[in-house]
């Protein structure tokens, strides 16, 4: 086999349809053909997925794409497999459910060959709605449902309390030589909306000092469908944010969850104060959205 620089992992569960859209999105890459490679992990899906990947796969001989599969349930064990299944010196990571941009993988595999102080990176996340947003959405919902990052337009070092995104991120593999993969407790397992599987893989690298960069020109967009837009998707996403937060924080260290508690009572100052704000301008169902959003995810972190 062909050696690469650069491994493109996705793990993918019954999302056939959509993981078509995210691989057409990688046929106007800007890096040479020769330098990346995609490995797509089918982890227990049930749908048309691998009749897609494979008519996707015939149709584009021209790539390196190829199939394996994670019987382990769970996004992080699906990561860790594509990690193990792929040869690059980089690697990439995005979701089943995104479009990518014509730069996408030539920002990381710039990044990586030029800055060597560099170990990881994560880049923009935008939303790409498939139906009108309800008027309930403000920036701050809409970054629970569609995990948008968006730093700016400079390259630089993550700040303190930002990290990057399940569904845009990527690293050295003598990253992973170092400090392992992903907690295979953490992330959406299934249909079970747990998180925080990136964020715990983030807290290892910057408490080891390593570098993290921001990429805003890698640039992904996040495909949401209608589903993902009522109240009772809301309810239990925001509900599993807690939980992942919950199952996150005391593994970490002691000292850890009271630390996540005390850092919840200031989200809930702060989303009183937005709340009250959003009511006096007249939309007072942002204001509602918001505190629902703190009150399950609090709800979560308790335990419930």
């Amino acid at each position: 086999m062909q050696e690469k620089k650069l491994s493109l992992v996705i793990a993918t569960y019954n999302r056939g349809a959509k993981l078509a859209v995210t691989l057409d999105s990688l046929l106007a890459q800007t890096l040479p053909q020769e330098l990346w490679e995609v490995v797509v992990v089918n982890n227990n899906s049930t749908d048309d997925t691998a009749e897609r990947f494979a008519a996707y796969a015939a149709a584009h001989p021209e790539l390196d794409v190829r199939m394996v599969r994670e019987t382990e349930q769970g996004v992080s064990a699906a990561r860790n497999r594509g990690i193990a299944e792929s040869r690059g010196e980089y690697i990439v990571v995005i979701d089943d459910d995104e479009r990518v941009v014509p730069g996408f993988l030539a920002c990381y595999y710039e990044l990586f060959e030029s800055r060597p102080g560099a170990v990881a990176a994560g880049g923009r996340i935008l939303p790409g709605f498939e139906s009108l947003p309800p008027r309930w959405m403000s920036k701050y919902t809409e970054r629970a449902i569609a995990g948008t990052l968006d730093l700016g337009d400079r390259m630089r070092e993550f700040p303190e309390g930002k990290f990057f995104g399940g569904g845009n991120h990527g690293y050295r593999r003598s990253a992973v030589a170092r400090y392992g993969g992903y907690d295979a407790s953490l992330g959406r397992t299934g249909t079970v909306l747990l998180a925080g599987e990136e964020k715990e893989f983030y807290g290892r690298l910057r408490a080891g000092g390593e570098q993290v960069v921001y990429l805003p020109d890698a640039v992904i967009y996040h495909l949401v469908e209608p589903e993902r837009l009522t109240r009772a998707y809301f309810v239990r996403l925001c509900r599993n944010i807690g939980r992942s937060e919950r199952r996150r924080t005391r593994a970490v260290a002691r000292g850890a969850f009271a630390g996540r508690l005390a850092a919840e009572a200031v989200k809930w100052a702060g989303a009183s104060v937005l709340a009250l704000g959003y009511l006096l301008r007249g939309r007072p169902a942002q204001g509602g959205y918001l505190l629902l959003m703190r009150w399950q995810i609090t709800a979560g972190l308790l335990g419930a």
